[in-house]
């Protein structure tokens, strides 16, 4: 079993780099060996996690990528095929939250929402696993969420967890079609995490006590509580493991 979680050689992708999970999910990748190339928007932010990422002694590199644009996502991932030769592993991170009454969500905010949380997470998977096809191996983890595949009383997430909920059917979907190629495709479904999406949600004491409700370990997650899911996914420990999603929620989900 010695080196099987081991990424030494290996390169990858995250979106939605700049903070949050997506940082923490670059920084496992690194800590276990992979050079990794971070996408997001902005760049100034893109640049310190970099540094980050330089300082655990692998390559890195920052890529400016909007995943709403789909040449964008094309130039971004042909950068970094070009500067590491390949692609190993893809963490499809970027999305957004946004809380609005299905009876007063407008056209224009659904249509945000799909487009950022489902129809980029496509795109992207489909333009890097063109890459993965031809070298015959991959790794995709998609990240879904605990509303995947539950609702929540009193929040409207009507938008969200239907994004969600398609994307675990998208992450099933693409590991049955590329089974074949040696591509995995699993997803993260992670309960309430400190992030920059979810700001204030998290340590709000109204929230917390919703949290102690409906989650059995009664918190919400901390950092590095995900990197051992997404180098598991990432890593030759789940070559037998696909289309799966993976609930790292306090036991959220099994109540």
């Amino acid at each position: 079993m010695s080196g099987l979680f081991n990424l030494t050689g290996k390169s990858a992708i995250v979106t939605g780099a700049s903070s949050g999970l997506g940082r923490q999910f670059a920084l496992a990748l690194a800590r276990e060996g992979a050079d990794v190339a971070i996408l997001a928007r902005r760049v100034e932010k893109l640049e310190s996690v970099k540094a980050e990422i330089e300082s655990l002694g692998v390559q890195c590199l920052a890529v400016k990528c909007d995943v709403l644009n789909n040449e964008n996502i094309k130039n971004a991932v042909a950068q970094v095929k070009n500067h590491f030769g390949k692609i190993d592993i893809l963490v499809n991170n970027a999305g957004i939250a946004l809380f609005v009454p299905a009876e007063e969500q407008s056209d224009e905010l659904w249509r945000a929402m799909v487009d950022m949380n489902l129809s980029s997470v496509y795109f992207v998977a489909r333009e890097v696993g063109k890459v993965m096809i031809e070298n015959n191996y991959g790794k995709i983890i998609n990240t879904g969420s605990i509303h995947s595949t539950v609702a929540m009383p009193g929040l409207p997430l009507t938008a969200y967890c239907s994004t969600k909920g398609a994307v675990e059917m998208l992450t099933k979907s693409l590991a049955n079609e590329w089974a074949k190629y040696n591509i995995t495709v699993n997803a993260i479904g992670p309960a309430y995490f400190p992030s920059e999406m979810t700001g204030e949600l998290v340590t709000n004491e109204d929230f917390l006590k919703v949290i102690a409700t409906y989650c059995p370990m009664g918190r919400p997650g901390r950092e590095g509580e995900l990197d051992g899911a997404v180098v598991y996914f990432a890593s030759d420990a789940s070559s037998y493991t696909t289309g799966q999603l993976l609930s790292v929620d306090g036991g959220w989900t099994a109540i």
